[in-house]
C-alpha cells in the first residue's frame, strides 16, 4: 500500500456533498479550485500520511486539510460553514475503498488572515486512521 490519498479524498467528498446543511451554505466542494469559483466555497489541502501498520496488516494515519474560503466580512459565515462541515465529517463513519477500521476526528482549526482582506479562510484539519483490507 503507498498511499489512500485518491480513495480517502473520494470518501469525504462523498460525505461532504452528501451533508444537505454544509451545500446550503457553499457552492460547491473542490479538489482543484476553478478560476471562477464562486464563494464561498470548501477545497480540499495537503494530505500527510504516517504509516501505522498492525502485527498482520498494513495501516496509515492521515492528516487531511480541508479549507473553507468566505468574502462575508467578519467570521460569521466562515464559523457557520466550518461548523457544518464539522458535523459532516467529525466522527462519523466513513468508507474508503481498500481499507477498514477507518475512523475520523477533527484534530484542529484555525481562521487565519488572507493578504486579500476581503477573503475569509479557515483551515480544518481531521486525522484519519485506515487499516487495509
Amino acid at each position: 500500500m503507498a498511499t489512500a490519498v485518491r480513495p480517502l479524498q473520494a470518501a469525504i467528498y462523498a460525505k461532504l456533498t452528501g451533508s444537505a446543511p454544509l451545500m446550503a451554505l457553499v457552492t460547491g466542494v473542490y479538489d482543484e479550485v476553478p478560476e471562477d469559483a464562486a464563494y464561498p466555497y470548501v477545497s480540499f489541502g495537503a494530505v500527510t500520511e504516517f504509516a501505522e501498520d498492525a502485527h498482520d496488516r498494513q495501516g496509515l494515519s492521515s492528516l487531511v486539510v480541508i479549507h473553507v474560503w468566505s468574502t462575508y466580512p467578519g467570521n460569521a459565515e466562515a464559523a457557520d460553514i466550518f461548523a457544518a462541515l464539522d458535523a459532516a465529517l467529525d466522527r462519523v463513519p466513513l468508507t474508503v475503498t481498500g481499507f477498514t477500521d477507518v475512523s475520523i476526528k477533527h484534530d484542529q482549526h484555525s481562521f487565519v488572515k488572507d493578504p486579500d482582506p476581503d477573503i475569509r479562510h479557515v483551515n480544518a484539519q481531521y486525522r484519519v486512521t485506515l487499516t487495509s483490507t
